[in-house]
C-alpha cells in the first residue's frame, strides 16, 4: 500500500507523547513506520509501542535495509504516515539505500559526545553534524529542528555555519 509520507523524523524516543498528542493530529496520520535495526524483531519492545498507540493507528517496524527496499518517499498518495528513525545516522543510511526524502524533522537527539546544543532536546555530536551537513549540502534535504508542530523551527544552516567557522 502506498503511503503519503507526511513527516520523516529523527527522535531517539521513537513513539511518545509528542508524536501521539501533537504530530499525529496535526498531520492527520493514520500510520507510523519505524525504521530501526535494534527494534526490528524485538517482540517485547514492539508490543510496548503497540500498547501505547491508539487502535486506529497502524504500526510497521522494519530494519533500515528492509525499510529502504519496501518504501518510497512520496507525497499526496495514500494514507498519511509518519516515518521515525532513532538517530541521524539511520536516516542518512536509509536515504543512501534509496528512501530519498526531501525534508527531515529533528525532534529529539541526545548524543553522549555533544558538540552542539541546537535546542533543549537536540544535542548533536560531530558525526551528527557531518551527516546533517551532507544531507543539506550534498543531497538537498531541508532540516527542521522542532519538537512539536507549533514550535518555531530551528535553522540548521546557521548551526552548520557557526560550527564550520
Amino acid at each position: 500500500m502506498p503511503f503519503d509520507i507526511a513527516l520523516v523524523r529523527v527522535d531517539n524516543r521513537l513513539v511518545h507523547g509528542q508524536i501521539l498528542e501533537a504530530w499525529i493530529p496535526y498531520i492527520e496520520a493514520s500510520c507510523i513506520i519505524i525504521a530501526d535495526d535494534n527494534l526490528a524483531g524485538d517482540f517485547f519492545r514492539e508490543t510496548v509501542i503497540r500498547m501505547a498507540l491508539p487502535r486506529d493507528i497502524d504500526l510497521f517496524i522494519h530494519s533500515i535495509e528492509d525499510f529502504a527496499k519496501t518504501y518510497r518517499y512520496q507525497r499526496d498518495k495514500g494514507e498519511k504516515a509518519i516515518v521515525l528513525f532513532c538517530n541521524i545516522h539511520d536516516a542518512l543510511r536509509s536515504y543512501n539505500l534509496g528512501f530519498h526524502f526531501d525534508s527531515l524533522n529533528i525532534g529529539n537527539v541526545h548524543s553522549e559526545n555533544c558538540a552542539v546544543c541546537c535546542s533543549p532536546s537536540v544535542f548533536l555530536s560531530d558525526e551528527d553534524i557531518q551527516h546533517l551537513s551532507s544531507m543539506t549540502k550534498d543531497l538537498g534535504v531541508r532540516i527542521d529542528i522542532r519538537r512539536v508542530p507549533k514550535e518555531r523551527s530551528g535553522d540548521i544552516r546557521e548551526i552548520l555555519k557557526i560550527r564550520s567557522s
